[in-house]
């Protein structure tokens, strides 16, 4: 029985940074030529784009357009330390 708990302790650690990995998207900035990690900064941060600085109801970064997504992250450049 603790052989099995052990096993099961030891596999949940090493699966652990996979599950965080696979949880954060990723997204190019096709302007900046960079890559950006969607985390919960980024989502705050992309609320506060939407609502306040557009003035939008909110909705996921993946339904914006194109060119929304690219102003997104124009602006997101200009603003690096907005939490």
């Amino acid at each position: 029985m603790r052989r099995l708990l052990g096993a099961l302790m030891l596999s949940g650690a090493l699966m652990a940074p996979i599950a965080m990995q696979a949880a954060e998207q990723r997204y190019y900035d096709r302007d900046q030529r960079d890559y950006h990690v969607w985390n919960d900064n980024e989502n705050r941060a992309y609320r506060h784009w939407l609502t306040e600085e557009q003035h939008h109801k909110w909705r996921e970064y993946n339904r914006a357009s194109r060119s929304e997504q690219r102003a997104y992250w124009r602006w997101r450049h200009e603003h690096p330390d907005w939490h």
